[in-house]
């Protein structure tokens, strides 16, 4: 089943084709000014290439993953002139100053009205130090406090999902929030949408944040206007504009809604009709998600305050959005919510992964549309097959992007030579971002095993232990792995020299895509 394309829709496609061409333009005219200049002027042409070394001694001295700097590194030294432009235009992961220092500043204002989980981690060492000690690093690195008094509820469903936040919905009564990467207005969103209009009228104050480029292949430039005409505010993040902007490598991943302060919505999806399988254009869509009721709702107001007024700051008082929340009494474990920004160089998604990966003493099992990762993530996952923890990663088995699948399976080998089971999806694309270890921690979230989601883009996850959603998480993988083709034996082999030879040509410039 494929995917239509209203004539509103038709024109937001046209826009990106434009800014992308503009953007082309702008390149090639930077590249033969500069070829120009240095075919015109020996001295112009060794300024390029010191500028092209210091800029090499620059990326090599940062804080970045070393897989990260290399392709830079042999790019600039290469093609000094390629190098240097590309490397202006993608290569960092930075705003200017004064909009980073806002960043900082809202979110270190809004963290302030977190609990202090302090007593959580003292109680949580007293079970399980490895488990304390994960949580620890996720509130020191992200200032994201544990909770336990927060009930997990989880979905392996979409459609339940879905089912499950409209119900939520429709039973507000002072505020939703909603932040997602993709939004398509179409059958799923129109159930949402005719809800969010029914509930501002009612005097619900509702707000709505979406990236660009995610949704740019799914709404028009008119959606925002006919949700204000419905009473609902809507900004827009990180706009696509047709002018080389170096932060326009960062995106807005995150998948958030906050429902009075008291519920809590997250996973991998977002609000588009494939994740819902009403549309199927990559076959079947495998995603899941969570609910969450309690004080761990807070995490989520926070993540969405702080890129609301870093958008726009236009919030002075944010008492009404953390009212008094009661304690779930049927909760039970620890849950804690955490958002992961590209800009602080703290490489938390990742870490949490390989904090779970280090101390897995059974199993420890993923689910990833892209398999992307580095040299310290694939020796963790390496050195835990090896001492006997059983491993096991899925995979889509219909790719949505073919050089990136094609890139995926070039990990396969060596990740299989060292014991790890990988299988891939059969019926259709697996988005789910999730991991379950030894029955007791679990992550679920938009967090996807690949360079993009772990450097470039603003995530969000959810950590949890000792609560019954880590067994439904488990049940999940147990009810999806019948239903993937292991990979393993296929796998096991060396590949050919040809093969062996795409493979770590895709891999040099992994970061890069």
């Amino acid at each position: 089943m494929g995917r239509k394309y209203d004539h509103s829709t038709k024109n937001s496609i046209s826009r990106l084709i434009f800014v992308a061409i503009f953007l082309l333009i702008q390149l090639v005219w930077m590249m033969l000014l500069i070829f120009k200049f240095n075919q015109s002027s020996a001295w112009i042409s060794t300024i390029t290439n010191i500028i092209a070394i210091l800029v090499v001694l620059e990326i090599i001295h940062k804080h970045n993953n070393a897989a990260f700097k290399l392709p830079w590194v042999i790019a600039i030294l290469a093609f000094p002139l390629v190098g240097l432009v590309l490397y202006l235009m993608t290569g960092n992961s930075s705003i200017t100053k004064r909009k980073q220092k806002q960043l900082e500043r809202i979110g270190d204002t809004l963290r302030k009205r977190l609990p202090d989980s302090e007593p959580i981690l003292e109680q949580a060492a007293k079970q399980s130090r490895p488990l304390a000690g994960q949580m620890r690093y996720i509130r020191n690195d992200s200032q994201y406090p544990a909770y336990d008094n927060t009930e997990v509820c989880f979905y392996g469903d979409t459609c339940k999902a879905l089912d499950a936040l409209t119900d939520a919905l429709s039973k507000a009564r002072s505020f939703i929030f909603m932040e997602y990467h993709a939004i398509e207005d179409a059958k799923a969103f129109g159930r949402i949408r005719e809800i969010l209009s029914e509930r501002a009228a009612s005097g619900v104050e509702v707000r709505i944040i979406y990236d660009d480029v995610g949704s740019v292949g799914f709404i028009s430039p008119e959606f925002i206007k006919r949700m204000e005409k419905s009473g609902i505010q809507c900004r827009v993040f990180n706009p696509l504009v047709p002018v080389i902007n170096v932060f326009m490598n960062n995106r807005d991943h995150r998948k958030i809604t906050v429902i009075d302060g008291q519920i809590g919505f997250t996973g991998g999806y977002n609000l588009a009709d494939e994740y819902f399988n009403i549309v199927q254009p990559y076959g079947e869509w495998k995603d899941t998600g969570l609910r969450l009721e309690g004080q761990a709702v807070q995490s989520l107001t926070v993540q969405f305050l702080e890129m609301w007024n870093t958008i726009r700051e236009t919030d002075r008082n944010f008492a009404p959005y953390f009212p008094e929340v009661q304690p779930y009494k049927k909760a039970s474990g620890y849950v804690q919510p955490y958002g992961d920004c590209p800009l602080d160089d703290v490489y938390l998604g990742e870490n949490v992964y390989m904090n779970m990966v280090k101390n897995a003493q059974e199993y420890i099992w993923f689910m990833t549309p892209y398999l992307i990762i580095d040299d310290e993530m694939s020796r963790e996952l390496t050195l835990a097959a090896r001492r006997g923890v059983d491993v096991r990663i899925l995979t889509p088995g219909i790719p949505d992007k073919k050089i990136i699948y094609q890139l995926t399976r070039s990990y396969y080998h060596q990740l299989i030579e060292s014991g790890i089971r990988i299988y891939e999806f059969t019926p259709g694309f697996l988005h789910a971002k999730q991991c379950v270890c030894d029955d007791r921690t679990a992550v679920v979230g938009t967090i996807n095993l690949d360079y993009r989601s772990l450097y470039f883009h603003f995530e969000n996850a959810v950590f949890f232990a000792d609560c019954p959603a880590v067994a439904d998480v488990k049940e999940d993988f147990l009810q999806t792995l019948p239903r993937c083709c292991e990979v393993t034996q296929q796998y096991k082999k060396d590949p050919s020299g040809l093969k062996r030879l795409k493979s770590q040509i895709l891999r040099l410039f992994a970061p890069l895509l």
